[in-house]
């Protein structure tokens, strides 16, 4: 039994490795999945997953005020909370996509983003999006 856990243990990546394609239909709309629609149009996609464990937070340079800014995705499932949450809650921010703009990234770039959304509140950086943890760095969010 044992020999056959460590086989299992030792096959498992192997196993679980998907190849990712892409696809532009008819159309124009661009496809993705596991197996291409057509070898003449599909290109294999690289992928590299941002997860993040927890949302944590830290200060960084002083800021003059406790302006809410966000660098995020157009895709992201947590930038998406984090506007909704902003909007229900009467929160003024502003957003600057680090996909869409080359300004707006080399200023992720500089902060050390990695992974999205990242969320300034004057001198205080949250990684990631939680109510509570936006409630930690944003004094008025109560």
């Amino acid at each position: 039994m044992a020999r056959f856990l460590l086989g299992l243990f030792v096959m498992l990546p192997l196993l679980c490795s998907a190849q990712i394609y892409q696809w532009t239909d008819e159309s124009g709309r661009v496809h993705f999945g596991d197996k291409p629609k057509g070898k003449e149009n599909a290109e294999q996609v690289s992928v590299k997953v941002n997860v993040y464990e927890s949302v944590g937070y830290s200060s960084i340079a002083p800021a003059q005020d406790d302006r809410v800014v966000m660098y995020g995705a157009s895709w992201c499932g947590y930038c998406r909370q984090a506007r909704n949450y902003f909007q229900q809650n009467g929160i003024r921010y502003v957003e600057y996509d680090i996909e869409k703009s080359e300004r707006a990234r080399r200023a992720y770039d500089s902060i050390g983003g990695n992974g999205v959304p990242v969320i300034l509140v004057g001198d205080k950086r949250m990684n990631g999006f939680s109510v509570e943890g936006f409630q930690g760095v944003y004094p008025a969010a109560d």
